[in-house]
């Protein structure tokens, strides 16, 4: 039998101790698809972004790489401002891992 059957996902990558780092990633690759959406709408080439972030064309790939997850914050947040934005961060409850 099956433990998972009935379970949610966050409830099976809890169970394997791979959630916050799962969650971390798909949360790098929504901001880097979110500035290459920025980029696209303000007609900005990775060359112009590069420049904009005073950085070289292979980091700037690299940040924008939705598979590279070894990007700071800091990094995100300089590739934001270049294009206009801001991160916005917040704390939420977790129903999903309570303290007791």
């Amino acid at each position: 039998m099956n433990p998972h059957i009935g379970s949610d996902f966050d409830s099976f990558l809890q169970e394997e101790g791979i959630f916050e780092e799962v969650e971390a990633a798909a949360i790098k690759k929504v901001i880097a698809a979110m500035i290459v959406q920025a980029m696209n709408e303000m007609h900005i080439n990775k060359s112009e972004m590069a420049r904009r972030m005073n950085t070289s064309r292979p980091q700037l790939d690299r940040l924008l790489n939705p598979n590279c997850h070894s990007v700071t914050l800091a990094t995100l947040t300089k590739a934001a401002a270049a294009v206009g934005k801001k991160i916005s961060i917040s704390l939420e409850d977790n129903t999903h891992n309570q303290l007791a």
